[in-house]
């Protein structure tokens, strides 16, 4: 039977749900998955930048702590290019191991 707002007590209350859940189902398949997606985006990016910015005051503290610890053996000149010669050879290395891990026998 069709509701007559005038003579239908409840008609108010089942237009207004009747929106709610068309407008509720258009968000769930539009609005929703787009804000999910730009949401992974920003704080990718903001983890992102911040692993970047650790990593470069890991290794500028690391050149710091090195030369420090090499200038009680020899002169400040000579620990700042031992210092740069030390970590560079490491990460040399790592970088060889990175290299040779990077295929494994089934790629080959």
């Amino acid at each position: 039977m069709v509701s007559n707002p005038l003579t239908d007590p409840e008609w108010a209350e089942r237009s207004v749900d009747f929106i709610d859940r068309v407008v509720s189902t258009i968000r769930r398949y539009t609005t929703q998955p787009l804000v999910t997606t730009a949401r992974g985006l920003v704080f990718g990016l903001l983890g992102s930048f911040g692993v970047v910015a650790m990593v470069v005051l890991l290794v500028v503290g690391l050149i710091r702590g090195l030369q420090a610890a090499l200038d009680a053996v020899v002169n400040h000149d000579a620990a700042v290019w031992i210092s740069y010669f030390i970590l560079s050879a490491l990460f040399g290395l790592l970088g060889v191991v990175l290299m040779r891990r990077r295929y494994t026998e089934e790629d080959k």
